[in-house]
């Protein structure tokens, strides 16, 4: 499975992490992802990459405000 298609299946994946820990996987995998897809972006600047990038920066924000308590 190449680098997309690996974040359009994060981006369209079930979000209810039932423990804490599974926010945390789920973050570390969001941010590792868009790190990735970014290294790919500066070679090739492709829109695409970016907008996909930037719908994952909204999953990782949404994912880390559960992760600080804020409901």
């Amino acid at each position: 499975m190449n680098l997309l298609e690996r974040a359009e299946e994060f981006e369209h994946r079930k979000f209810s992490f039932k423990t804490t820990s599974d926010r945390i996987v789920a973050s570390r995998e969001v941010k590792a992802l868009i790190l990735e897809l970014n290294e790919v972006y500066k070679a090739e600047k492709d829109l695409e990459i970016m907008d996909q990038m930037k719908r994952l920066t909204a999953v990782k924000q949404k994912i880390e405000k559960r992760l600080k308590g804020r409901p």
